[in-house]
């Protein structure tokens, strides 16, 4: 069983960056937990995490709640992005 953190991890309306979190670690798996085979990978949780953060940000600025936006209205942030 996941501990409560765990599992608040693998929420997506949580964890904006589940899917790059999971390609990394197969990544890592698949070549032996050689990191410098997986830097693209590292790169694109670190701008995942880096652009969510910016947006948590500027939400929690402006008293908007959640701070994070689910999953949904994620999806619907980065589509209006192109």
């Amino acid at each position: 069983r996941m501990s409560r953190h765990a599992q608040k991890l693998r929420d997506h309306d949580v964890n904006p960056c589940v899917a790059e979190t999971d390609a990394t670690t197969k990544c890592m798996d698949e070549n032996n937990y050689k990191k410098d085979m997986c830097t693209a990978y590292f790169l694109r949780y670190k701008n995942c995490r880096k652009f969510w953060h910016g947006i948590m940000m500027q939400r929690r600025r402006n008293g908007v709640k959640p701070e994070m936006p689910s999953a949904d209205e994620r999806k619907k942030i980065l589509e209006s992005m192109g």
